[in-house]
C-alpha cells in the first residue's frame, strides 16, 4: 500500500501531491490493478490534511481512469502507468551510479532535481508530456 508524503513547502496543491505520489507508484508497479489505496481516514490520520483533499485527489485518479471508488469498499486502482518498474535494468542502474556521483560531487537533492528536469525538458521539448 502506498504511503503519501506530505510537503506544505513545495508549493504544489496537496491534492495534486497525493495524485503524482499515485502515479509514480503505477509507474514503479508498487501500485497494480485491483490494489486497494489507503482509505481517506488513514491518509488523514497519517497526514493530518483535510479529508475533502484527499477526495479531490482520488475523483481525480478516478476521472483519470486510473482507480475507481467502490461504494462502501473503498477506491481501487483500474490501470497501470508504464514499464518503468521492468524497464531496462541496465538504465537504473546507470542512474544510481549518476546520482551516487552527483552526490559525491557535492548536489543535494535539490540540484539533482533541478539538473534531471532540466535535461528532460531538453530532450523533451515540444512534447506534450513535459
Amino acid at each position: 500500500m502506498v504511503e503519501y508524503r506530505i510537503d506544505r513547502r513545495s508549493g504544489v496543491a496537496t491534492y495534486l501531491q497525493i495524485v503524482q505520489q499515485t502515479k509514480q507508484a503505477l509507474r514503479m508497479g508498487l501500485l497494480e490493478p485491483g490494489d486497494q489505496l489507503p482509505t481517506a481516514r488513514e491518509v488523514v490520520e497519517a497526514t493530518a490534511i483535510n479529508p475533502n483533499t484527499v477526495l479531490k485527489a482520488y475523483r481525480e485518479l478516478e476521472r483519470e481512469g486510473l482507480v475507481e471508488a467502490r461504494r462502501g469498499l473503498g477506491t481501487f486502482v483500474r490501470a497501470t502507468l508504464g514499464t518503468a518498474a521492468t524497464a531496462d535494468t541496465a538504465l537504473r542502474g546507470e542512474l544510481v551510479d549518476w546520482a551516487r556521483r552527483a552526490r559525491a560531487a557535492g548536489l543535494d537533492r535539490e540540484d539533482m532535481a533541478a539538473l534531471f528536469t532540466a535535461v528532460l525538458k531538453e530532450h523533451f521539448e515540444g512534447d506534450d508530456d513535459r
